[in-house]
């Protein structure tokens, strides 16, 4: 079954983002457990915690359905020795945040090297964050998110994101969110049939299939290979509608998150109506 949502809203809380995704006839959901602008953020409450639970447990959410995703501001491979302190130190606080929750994955952006040192070396250092905070929290999975390898953000091939994982001591704890409009614009050719299967082969080969535990699906608004990272709705974009198509019909995408983090948010409930048309679970 193909596990299909959007980035939603936590405006008036955590506790509403179940409910904003049933609102959207999601059968998965993305959010943020803090304020992803900010390196400090209120604690999350006993009531937050509980309200959060009881309404995931009405829409039947499972952890396997949701996908938080990390502060903007952290990067895990800062040269800069105070801007890596803050930056483990909200990682650390955003795994213990999804422990606190009940939830079993974390979605975060690699990190970039900021022309202070060369990649490889920015890839052990986060691999070397990676592994400081799953020594001091249990039950969570850091799920790396490929780039567009805009700047000097890395992550963008799959040969670098295989570099930080095979740097993590726990391979049990680490995993992969594909996001398509990233890859498309970091030269994967997911808009045409063969380059769509050379895509999953060369992260198979590369990677591993097992790792690959979600991905965002998103259109993009500029050309393959262009290093871009600008994501456009679904079919309205450079990849196109047979790219979801072919991963909608795709079984090797069962049973992960799928989420939508496509730029008009009033669109969402038709987008995954339409996805859910394209699958064999096709709802009304």
């Amino acid at each position: 079954m193909k596990l299909i949502g959007a980035h939603v809203s936590v405006e008036n809380g955590v506790s509403q983002a179940p409910v904003n995704a049933h609102n959207i006839g999601a059968r998965a959901f993305a959010l943020f457990t803090r304020n992803p602008s900010r390196w400090r953020s209120e604690p999350l409450t006993d009531a937050d915690i509980e309200a959060f639970k009881t309404n995931c447990g009405l829409y039947g959410y499972t952890p396997a359905q949701i996908l938080p995703h990390d502060s903007y501001l952290i990067n895990l491979g800062a040269a800069d020795k105070k801007k890596l302190f803050l930056s483990r130190q909200a990682f650390l606080d955003e795994m213990q945040r999804c422990e606190q929750l009940g939830l079993s994955m974390l979605n975060f952006h690699p990190g970039s090297h900021l022309n202070m040192m060369s990649a490889d070396e920015c890839l052990d250092l986060i691999a070397s964050s990676i592994n400081h905070t799953l020594d001091k929290t249990s039950g969570v999975k850091a799920v790396i998110e490929n780039t567009a390898g805009q700047g000097s953000n890395l992550g963008y091939t799959f040969e670098q994101i295989a570099r930080i994982i095979d740097h993590v001591e726990d391979k049990s704890r680490v995993g992969v969110c594909v996001d398509s409009c990233h890859a498309f614009a970091a030269g994967y050719d997911l808009a045409s049939p063969d380059g769509y299967e050379a895509a999953w082969r060369s992260f198979d080969e590369t990677i591993g299939l097992d790792y690959l535990c979600a991905m965002h699906i998103n259109d993009s608004k500029k050309g393959l290979s262009s290093h871009v990272d600008r994501h456009e709705s679904m079919g309205q974009g450079a990849i196109g509608r047979l790219f979801f198509e072919m991963l909608m019909a795709d079984p090797r995408m069962d049973s992960i998150p799928l989420i939508l983090e496509t730029p008009d948010e009033s669109l969402w409930a038709q987008e995954i109506r339409e996805l859910y048309a394209m699958t064999k679970d096709h709802i009304q």
